[in-house]
């Protein structure tokens, strides 16, 4: 909007006046329909609205120095109550753009701070499923490492297994053995190295059953 000025004349001042408040008035009534209707700002029709505010206190300034000069008290009286009414309705206005603009400012606020939310909770959405990928690596890490352990005992265990075969085999061929020696008379000495060699096998079968739990400790103390 163009900037009026009015005349020299305190009735053309007063007259520009009256055309900026008509067309302030409208300005705030399409700024209004807008907000309400779309949302949409128009920060052009807001600063031409304070700028015709900002001309209506001017022109008020000089009709109020103006009608002070008026000689006859009645006319006087009457342009300052004239005068008032255009300062009155002008402050109106004045406060109506304020709250719009007060609206409008807390809209923005509000907006910025949902994208903030917005963002932060992105991120956390983020955080969260990153720690439930890393707990289910974790899970299936300590799934490796059961069935891992699981098949070194079975192994374990079947080297124990054998042993123990081993054992009873040995000990059936020993049996024999001494019963034949017996039989056919051989000395006593021999005897006592039969069952000197039959202790270093015992010993020879329980070292190798602890080397199997000790190797079997170490590869699941590795495998954790």
């Amino acid at each position: 909007m163009a900037v009026e000025r009015g005349g020299g004349t305190l009735s053309e001042i007063y007259q520009s006046a009256k055309k900026l408040l008509l067309r302030t008035r409208d300005g705030l009534e399409r700024l209004e329909r807008l907000e309400y209707s779309s949302g949409i700002d128009s920060p052009d029709l807001c600063m031409s609205i304070r700028n015709d505010l900002t001309q209506i206190q001017s022109l008020c300034a000089d009709m109020d120095r103006l009608w002070r000069s008026v000689g006859a008290k009645s006319q006087r009286d009457l342009w300052k109550r004239k005068v008032e009414q255009v300062a009155e309705e002008a402050e109106s206005l004045k406060e109506s753009l304020d709250k719009y603009n007060l609206r409008n400012q807390r809209k923005m606020n509000e907006a910025r701070e949902k994208a903030e939310l917005l963002g932060r909770a992105n991120g956390e959405s983020s955080h969260v499923i990153r720690v439930f990928d890393e707990e289910a690596q974790a899970m299936q890490s300590a799934r490796n490492s059961s069935r891992m352990l699981h098949e070194a005992t079975s192994v374990g265990e079947a080297i124990l297994s054998k042993y123990a075969g081993q054992r009873e085999h040995i000990k059936r061929a020993q049996r024999k053995a001494l019963d034949v020696l017996n039989t056919v008379g051989l000395s006593n000495s021999v005897l006592k190295l039969i069952e000197r060699r039959h202790r270093v096998d015992q010993w020879i079968k329980y070292v190798g059953m602890i080397l199997t739990v000790v190797i079997v400790f170490f590869f699941w103390r590795w495998t954790r």
